[in-house]
């Protein structure tokens, strides 16, 4: 993928890096999830579409709620993650190569769609008549987003230097707790309903942390195999000196709900 918004335009591909994502990126903790079920969302008698879906890690977290779950993600080698993921586990959950803004749906298929940590990365332009297209009246948009804090958190801010000293066009750093912005265009289609922000604690060792790390856009998705190994030397060394074998990191959560307008007829 390539994005002028995104890394001053430098290439990345999740898929370079899907072992690592599928085993180091499942780390949202369990109140993530219970947020967006007590919003009565992603749950029994409700059809999802998860965009981005990665390795599968919203359906696949989410899927003991009885949600009937349908994922899609640009990257052929997530999506094999994702299968792999969900056949491991008994789960039966769809997955389908190809881009969010290329979803063709029949009208009113879902009740809800979901983008966690990628909205970004989409042409909203192009998007956002779609998904309004694919919800039913009054379906949700969730869009959900969580962060190292890397000011609030001494380990997450050196690594995030590290990643700016291998790969300095990279924008993925420099978070602080904030709301989700979405573009004018969305409230076309939508209106906003509900949002939260809320600081959580997640547990690491050095290895899952470096991990974490490596499986950053940053590391993993857009460096060469061997400047990821010089960087990986270097971190495992940073961390052997500033933390423990296990710690926490400081995140935040954040959540967007928005709904999907009532339609209009030509002659209602």
């Amino acid at each position: 993928m390539k994005n002028q918004k995104i890394d001053c335009g430098k290439n990345f591909d999740w898929g370079r890096i899907s072992n690592d994502y599928a085993k180091y990126r499942d780390i949202y903790p369990e109140l993530f999830y219970q947020k967006i079920a007590e919003r009565n969302l992603c749950i029994k008698n409700q059809k999802i579409l998860d965009l981005g879906t990665g390795t599968g890690v919203l359906p696949r977290n989410m899927y003991y709620l009885g949600g009937d779950w349908t994922g899609i993600d640009i990257s052929e080698n997530q999506i094999l993650q994702a299968r792999k993921l969900s056949l491991e586990a008994g789960q039966r959950i769809q997955y389908i190569l190809g881009a969010a803004e290329d979803i063709a749906f029949p009208e009113s298929s879902f009740d809800v769609v979901t983008a966690c940590q990628c909205f970004f990365y989409f042409e909203e332009e192009r998007l956002i008549p779609k998904l309004a297209h694919i919800l039913k009246d009054n379906g949700r948009f969730l869009l959900l987003y969580m962060a190292w804090l890397p000011y609030e958190d001494k380990i997450a801010g050196e690594s995030e230097r590290l990643v700016g000293k291998y790969n300095p066009n990279w924008s993925g750093g420099g978070e602080r707790m904030r709301p989700i912005l979405v573009p004018d265009c969305m409230f076309h289609e939508f209106e906003a309903v509900y949002h939260e922000e809320y600081e959580m604690d997640i547990s690491f060792t050095r290895e899952t942390w470096n991990g974490r790390m490596k499986a950053c856009r940053g590391i993993g998705a857009s460096l060469s195999p061997e400047e990821i190994e010089y960087w990986e030397k270097e971190h495992i060394n940073l961390l052997e000196k500033i933390a423990p074998e296990k710690f926490t990191i400081k995140h935040y959560g954040a959540m967007l709900e928005l709904r999907r307008k009532e339609r209009t007829y030509e002659g209602s």
